[in-house]
C-alpha cells in the first residue's frame, strides 16, 4: 500500500473514533531537538495527521504567526535532509502516524526532484503540501511523487470555482485541503459565515477525504466543522504556544490538542 493510501485511509479510520486533527508544527522552531519532543507530544493525542513544515524565508500562504516561526526556524540554519532525520527518527516510533511536509516549491525544486523524493520515501515521510505550486506547473512533481507512492496534496480556496476544486481534489491524494478563508494563515475569532455550505457542496463533488484549515483554533470551531468535513487543521494556534513556552511547550500542545478534541 502506498503512503497517500495510508492518509487516506487513517483519516477515514480516525473519524469513526474522534475529530481526525492534523496539527501543524514549523521544523527547527525553535530547535531541532524542539522539534522532535514536540512530535512526541503531538503523538500522545492520536493526530490523524502530523503537517510539519520545513521552513521558507518567503511563506507567502502563511500570517505573522507562522512567519515568525520560519524566522526562528531559519536561524538554526535548517537543511532538507535535517528534516528528513527528524522525520525518520519520529516515524520510528510511530509509523501509523503520516507526517506530511509543508514547503514551497523553490526548496524541493533546487533539491532536486527525484533526490527529494527518494529521500522522502527512505525518511518514511508520506507526502507534501506545496502552496505555490499550481497544477498546471506540477506535471514533473507529480510523475516523481506517484512513483514512489507519495501524497501530493492541493489547496483550494474560496476564490476557487468548483470546477477547479474538482480539479485540484482529482490530482491531490491522501486528502485535500480547503482554505476556510481568503487570506493568509492565522488564528481567526470567527469563521466564515457560508464555510459550512461551501463544504457541503465540495463534500459532493469530490472523492477524497475533505480536510479544512487556517484560521481555526477554538473547540467551537472543530464543533463547528466536525461534521461537514473529514478532518482539520490546527496550526497558528499551536504555533503561537510554541513562540510562548519555547522549547517547554510540548506538554502545553498536548494539552491544548486534547482539549480541542475532548
Amino acid at each position: 500500500m502506498n503512503r497517500s493510501e495510508l492518509i487516506r485511509r487513517r483519516i477515514i479510520t480516525l473519524k469513526k473514533e474522534q475529530v481526525p486533527l492534523i496539527p501543524y508544527i514549523t521544523a527547527f522552531d525553535p530547535s531541532g531537538k524542539a522539534t522532535a519532543e514536540f512530535l512526541k507530544y503531538i503523538a500522545d493525542t492520536n493526530p490523524a495527521v502530523i503537517e510539519l513544515g520545513f521552513p521558507f524565508s518567503d511563506p507567502i500562504a502563511d500570517g505573522p504567526t507562522i512567519q515568525k516561526a520560519m524566522v526562528r526556524a531559519l536561524k538554526n540554519n535548517p537543511d532538507f535532509e535535517a528534516y528528513l532525520e527528524l522525520v525518520a527518527k519520529f516515524k520510528e516510533h510511530f509509523p501509523h502516524i503520516p507526517v506530511v511536509c509543508m514547503t514551497y516549491y523553490n526548496i524541493i525544486y533546487r533539491f532536486g526532484l527525484e533526490r527529494a523524493i527518494e529521500l522522502s520515501y527512505e525518511a518514511f515521510l508520506d507526502g507534501f503540501i506545496l502552496p505555490d505550486l499550481p497544477p498546471e506547473e506540477a506535471r514533473d512533481w507529480l510523475k516523481v511523487a506517484r512513483q514512489k507512492g507519495l501524497a501530493t496534496i492541493f489547496l483550494g480556496a474560496p476564490t476557487s470555482p468548483i470546477q477547479r476544486i474538482k480539479t485540484l481534489a482529482g490530482l491531490s491524494k491522501g486528502f485535500f485541503y480547503y482554505v476556510s478563508l481568503t487570506g493568509i494563515t492565522g488564528m481567526r475569532e470567527h469563521l466564515p459565515d457560508d464555510l459550512v455550505s461551501r463544504l457541503k457542496e465540495i463534500s459532493q463533488v469530490i472523492n477524497i477525504p475533505l480536510a479544512v484549515g487556517f484560521g481555526i483554533s477554538k473547540k467551537e470551531h472543530i464543533s463547528l466543522l466536525k461534521p461537514h468535513t473529514d478532518a482539520i487543521v490546527v496550526g497558528s494556534a499551536l504555533v503561537n504556544i510554541i513562540e510562548k513556552e519555547g522549547d517547554k511547550a510540548g506538554p502545553f500542545l498536548r494539552s491544548f490538542i486534547q482539549e480541542l478534541i475532548s
